[in-house]
C-alpha cells in the first residue's frame, strides 16, 4: 500500500513564520481565557473581590473568557491552516492582518476593566461598552483580511499527493464559510428591526452569522482530525475523492443559509427556526461519516509505534467522541435548560482538544523542541475525561430542569438529581482546567527552551 499523507506542507518562506506567529497568538488567547478564569474566581472571593473596579466584574470577565476561549482561539488557530494552504503572495496583507487581530484582541482583554453591561448572546457574548465593541470589530477585520488573503491566493486542491490537495480543499471550504459568516453578520446589521435593542439586538445580530461560523470551525476541525490520524499511523479507509465529497457536503449548509435571509425577516421566529434546523440537518454531513471512518481506521490499525502516536490517537478519539456526544445531545433539547450548553460545549471542546494536540504536534515543524511526551500523552486523557464529566453533568441537570445562564442561588437546585448533576459538572470542569494548564505548560516548555534546526519543506 502507498503511504498516506493527510498533512499540509510547512513551506520554507514567509508563510512558515507567519503560521507560527498565528499559532503563538492562538495559544496566548487560550492563556488569556485562563487568566480570566482566575479573575472570575477572585472576583467572588471574600477579601479579594473588593479589589475589582466594578460589582459586575464577574459577568464582564465571563464574557471575555468565553470570547478568548472560542472566538479568538479558534480564529487564530484556523489562520495557521489557511496560511499553509495559501500561495506565497501578499505577505504584507498576511502580517498586517495578524497585527490588526492582535490590536483587537488587546482591546478585548482590557474591556472588562471598563464599565459596561455583560450580554450573554449566543455565539458571541459581548460587553456593551465602546472598547469591547471596537475591539471586536478590529479583531474581526484582522481575521477577515487574513481569510480573504488566503481565499484569493489558494494553493490548488489538485496537488500531489492527492491527500494534501484534499486537505487544502477542506481548508478552503472553511475559509469560504467563515467569509460567508461575516456577510451574514453585515446582512443582519443592515436589516435589523428598529424595535430591537440591548440583549435582543445582539442575539439577533449574531444569530445567523454565528450558526454559519460553526460550519467553518467544523471544517477546520475535520482537517485537523485527518492530520492527527495520518500522523499517528491510522490508515484512513476513505479515498481522497470521497473525503473531498464529504468536505463539500459539510460546507453546503453555509451557502444554504442565504435562504434564511431571503425568505425570513431578520429577527423573526421563522429566521430563528431556520438556522436551528439548518444546524440540526447539516451539522453532521461531513463530521459524521469522516469521524466514523477514522474510528474504523483506528480500530483496524496496528498498535501505536511510540508515545507520540499514542498521544495523537488518544486526542483524536476523545475529540471524535466528544463531538459526537455533544451533537447527539442537540437532538434532546426541548427547553432552555443546561442541555443546551451541554450540546454546544461538547462540540466546542472537541474542536479545542483537536487544535491543542495539533499545536503540540506542529511545534518541531516550526523549529521548536518537541513537547514533553508524558504531558502530551496525559493531556487528552485528563482534558477529555474532565470535559466528558462536565458535559454529562450539564446534560443530566438539564434533563432534571436546571435552567441555563444561571449561577449560585438562581439555579434553584432543589432535588438530589439537580444538585448531583451540577456537582459532576463542577468536578469535570476542574479536571478539564487541569488539562488546559497541562497543555499551556507543555507548549510553553517547548517554545521557551532552545530551538533546533528544521529541514526546509518539512511536512
Amino acid at each position: 500500500m502507498q503511504p498516506q499523507s493527510w498533512q499540509l506542507t510547512v513551506p520554507d518562506d514567509f508563510r512558515k513564520p507567519l503560521a507560527n506567529a498565528w499559532m503563538q497568538a492562538a495559544v496566548i488567547a487560550l492563556l488569556l481565557s485562563g487568566v480570566f478564569v482566575i479573575l472570575i474566581v477572585a472576583s467572588r472571593t471574600p477579601g479579594v473581590s473588593s479589589l475589582f473596579p466594578y460589582e459586575n466584574f464577574f459577568h464582564l470577565a465571563i464574557v471575555a473568557h468565553v470570547d478568548f476561549s472560542v472566538l479568538v482561539w479558534f480564529g487564530a488557530f484556523s489562520a495557521i491552516l489557511w496560511t499553509l494552504a495559501s500561495r506565497p503572495l501578499a505577505a504584507i496583507a498576511g502580517w498586517g492582518s495578524l497585527i490588526v487581530m492582535a490590536m483587537g484582541s488587546l482591546m478585548l482583554a482590557i474591556a472588562p476593566f471598563q464599565q459596561g453591561q455583560a450580554i450573554m448572546s449566543n455565539y458571541v457574548p459581548v460587553l456593551d461598552n465602546a472598547l469591547f465593541l471596537g475591539g471586536l470589530a478590529v479583531f474581526g477585520l484582522g481575521l477577515l483580511i487574513s481569510a480573504m488573503r488566503s481565499m484569493v491566493n489558494p494553493l490548488p486542491a489538485s496537488g500531489q499527493p492527492a491527500e494534501e490537495g484534499v486537505m487544502r480543499f477542506g481548508v478552503h471550504t472553511g475559509v469560504i464559510a467563515l467569509v460567508l459568516s461575516f456577510g451574514a453578520l453585515i446582512w443582519s446589521f443592515l436589516a435589523m428591526p428598529e424595535y430591537l435593542f440591548g440583549p435582543q439586538y445582539y442575539e439577533v445580530l449574531f444569530w445567523g452569522g454565528g450558526h454559519i461560523l460553526q460550519f467553518a470551525w467544523v471544517q477546520f476541525m475535520l482537517v485537523a482530525w485527518l492530520w492527527l490520524a495520518s500522523s499517528s499511523g491510522i490508515r484512513i479507509p476513505l479515498s481522497p475523492r470521497l473525503v473531498m465529497a464529504f468536505l463539500l457536503a459539510g460546507v453546503i449548509p453555509a451557502f444554504l443559509a442565504v435562504w434564511g435571509y431571503l425568505y425570513f425577516e431578520v429577527g423573526s421566529p421563522g429566521h430563528r427556526t431556520f438556522f436551528i434546523w439548518l444546524m440540526a440537518a447539516g451539522g453532521g454531513l461531513a463530521s459524521g461519516p469522516i469521524g466514523l471512518a477514522l474510528l474504523i481506521g483506528w480500530w483496524k490499525s496496528e498498535p501505536a509505534k511510540n508515545m507520540t502516536e499514542s498521544a495523537l490517537r488518544a486526542g483524536l478519539i476523545f475529540s471524535i467522541a466528544l463531538f459526537g456526544f455533544g451533537g447527539a445531545l442537540g437532538f434532546l433539547i426541548t427547553d432552555s435548560n443546561t442541555m443546551v450548553p451541554a450540546h454546544y460545549h461538547g462540540c466546542i471542546v472537541a474542536i479545542t482538544l483537536t487544535f491543542m494536540m495539533l499545536a503540540l504536534h506542529l511545534l518541531p515543524k516550526f523549529g521548536f523542541r518537541s513537547a514533553s511526551l508524558k504531558m502530551m500523552l496525559a493531556l487528552p486523557w485528563i482534558y477529555g475525561t474532565g470535559q466528558f464529566l462536565h458535559v454529562i453533568g450539564l446534560a443530566f441537570s438539564g434533563g432534571h430542569g436546571v435552567q441555563r445562564k444561571t449561577a449560585g442561588a438562581d439555579q434553584m437546585l432543589e432535588t438530589i438529581a439537580q444538585l448531583g448533576g451540577m456537582i459532576v459538572m463542577g468536578i469535570g470542569g476542574l479536571v478539564a482546567i487541569i488539562g488546559g494548564v497541562l497543555f499551556l505548560v507543555a507548549f510553553g516548555q517547548a517554545v521557551l527552551t532552545r530551538r533546533r534546526p528544521v529541514l526546509a519543506g518539512a511536512t
